[in-house]
């Protein structure tokens, strides 16, 4: 018998399920409660192959890897960490190219960047750029 995983079996956990981020949005006490759940439908909206669960304690996205996960501890704002995976990995050659021509993007490392939205009307004034850069990032997975 195989002991490697296959990637559907890595994501089939109970936490790995809309159904547990909607157990866990239930039970947040949190100011910008409202602009996570706006943040889920605009991540969610961009393609059907993007799933959510929870994830480092808080609500967080994935294709064949989890590539976004909401930053529930920013002050003043309602953000999202960027990154290529679970596990730390050297940026694609010739590193990670994303377009941003709103300048969303804050660069953590060569295969990490935070977006924050500081209210739900920036999310709303930014959310088709926000969609755009999401549709970049998902294809370094």
């Amino acid at each position: 018998m195989s002991s490697l995983i296959t990637k559907a079996e890595r994501h089939s956990t109970p936490a790995d399920t809309t159904a547990a981020v909607d157990r866990f949005m239930d039970e947040l006490e949190h100011p910008f409660k409202d602009e996570i759940q706006r943040l889920r439908a605009c991540i969610l909206a961009v393609d059907p192959s993007i799933a959510e669960g929870i994830k480092w304690k808080a609500p967080s996205f994935r294709t064949s890897e989890y590539f976004a996960t909401t930053n529930l501890r920013a002050k003043g704002a309602t953000g999202v960490i960027l990154h290529l995976g679970a596990k730390v990995r050297d940026a694609p050659p010739g590193g990670v190219k994303i377009k941003d021509p709103d300048g969303l993007l804050k660069w953590l490392a060569g295969d990490r960047a935070m977006v924050e939205f500081k209210t739900g009307q920036d999310l709303e004034d930014h959310a088709e750029s926000f969609q755009a850069l999401i549709r970049q990032w998902i294809r370094y997975l």
